[in-house]
């Protein structure tokens, strides 16, 4: 036991500080397997590479299109008409909704986190300026927008986040729709009550906008398609996940087909976009797979079956216990998607057959793992520390907002979505 907790510690202060996970996560699963009487060079080449493999196995394919698509919509401009169009029907006045809006339909369309927060960018550093909002609130504007709702909880959302619960509850992206929706509303209600809220306290403090030390270089040359156009291949990919309940495999092979047709007269950049796409994707997947692939030493460790025992005895109610799995090992790893991954690795086999025992659906199972993935966004999060870089902003200057919308609130509608499993609402 206390080696498990010896080698979580060991990841979390480390990926604190920004230290890659690629050898992090090999090194804490190291000290795991020393402390435990483990062979450590058998663990890792077999054990830890396994669990590695294994992730990588079944999801490059998504990771890779997904980013693909990201970054055709950046480069093509797409992206940006969208956010745009977005912030000019919501004018300037409310600079907050606009760039919220647009980096939630962005998200929910399929695009990357990552590539929204590139291309929204600079359109919200103008409106913010225009409005004399203060720079502060940039950041958890935008986690708000793109790394909780859509990303987690809204039903059809083709982000990665929605997807890998599939392969262990047999689900669709759709799963759980009541639970997605009741549980988007409060993300986003409440976390856009607080952040107006917290508009208005410091503009009665005085603050208002003030210029970044590092001036951004404006791409004033790029000419932007129609935002209609643009908006198009977002919603092939929605509904053709949902509406056709095609594999995400091939919703997002024939969103990338939609950028390419529509956007043509572009075709020069299309394999620079689509390289740099890939090189993108292997990061990505192999950030989150190093960490499933420690999740794998740590499910091999004899006392992991005490932690499993404690985790399902927490409450008669099962969605507790992969609620907090979940939610704990995201914010160890410092990602939704890596946390996830080792907890339903470890665990998932174990809720799948609880659905089946205690009567509690699948589609619950599902929506609650996705959920409880977003509500991890703790100081050491790689999404928000790549955030925090492009905007030039800290933590001492952003984080408690950031915790309220994208911690503290999504943990207030995890509880209600577990509530609502418990009493039979899908």
């Amino acid at each position: 036991m206390l080696s498990i907790l010896t080698g979580l510690l060991l990841l979390m202060v480390l990926a604190y500080f920004g230290w890659s996970i690629l050898w992090v996560a090999p090194l804490a699963a190291g000290v795991v397997a020393l402390m435990s009487g483990l062979d450590v060079f058998d663990t890792y080449t077999g054990t830890y590479m396994e669990g590695l493999v294994g992730f990588v196995v079944k999801w490059f394919p998504i990771f890779l299109l997904g980013a693909v698509f990201g970054k055709l919509m950046e480069t093509t401009g797409a992206a940006k008409a969208v956010a745009l169009k977005v912030t000019q029907l919501i004018g300037k006045k409310r600079a907050i909704l606009g760039v919220l809006i647009a980096a939630a339909v962005l998200t929910y369309g399929g695009v990357s986190l990552f590539v929204v927060v590139f291309a929204i960018y600079p359109i919200a550093l103008e409106l913010f300026r225009e409005a004399n909002v203060s720079r502060k609130l940039l950041v958890p504007t935008f986690a708000l927008g793109a790394f909780t709702f859509t990303m987690t909880s809204m039903p059809g959302t083709p982000q990665i986040q929605n997807l890998i619960p599939m392969d262990y509850f047999g689900t669709t992206p759709m799963a759980g729709p009541i639970i997605g929706i009741v549980t988007s509303l409060i993300m986003a209600v409440g976390g856009y009550a607080w952040l107006h809220f917290r508009q208005k306290q410091l503009t009665k403090a005085g603050e208002g906008f003030t210029e970044p030390s590092k001036k951004l270089e404006a791409d004033d040359q790029q000419v932007v398609p129609n935002w209609i156009i643009s908006l198009l291949p977002l919603a092939v990919v929605v509904i053709l996940l949902n509406g056709f309940k095609l594999e995400p495999l091939y919703a997002l092979l024939l969103g990338i087909l939609a950028i390419l047709l529509l956007n043509v007269r572009l075709y020069k950049t299309f394999i620079e976009s689509i390289n740099e796409g890939a090189k993108g994707s292997v990061m990505a997947i192999l950030n989150t797979s190093a960490a499933v692939g420690f999740g794998a030493v740590i499910a091999v460790v004899p006392a992991f079956d005490s932690i499993t025992n404690w985790l399902l005895g927490i409450s008669d109610n099962p969605l507790v216990a992969e609620a907090v799995s979940v939610q704990v090992m995201a914010i160890i790893t410092g990602s939704a998607s890596g946390g996830m991954g080792i907890a339903l690795s470890t665990l998932g086999d174990t809720f799948a057959s609880l659905s089946q025992s205690t009567g509690i659906s699948a589609e619950v199972f599902h929506r609650i793992a996705s959920v409880a993935s977003g509500a991890s966004i703790f100081p050491n999060n790689g999404a928000l520390l790549t955030l925090l870089a492009v905007t030039g902003l800290t933590h001492r200057e952003t984080y408690k907002d950031v915790c309220m919308v994208a911690f503290l609130i999504p943990t207030i509608a995890l509880i209600v979505g577990v509530i609502m499993g418990a009493i039979g609402l899908i």
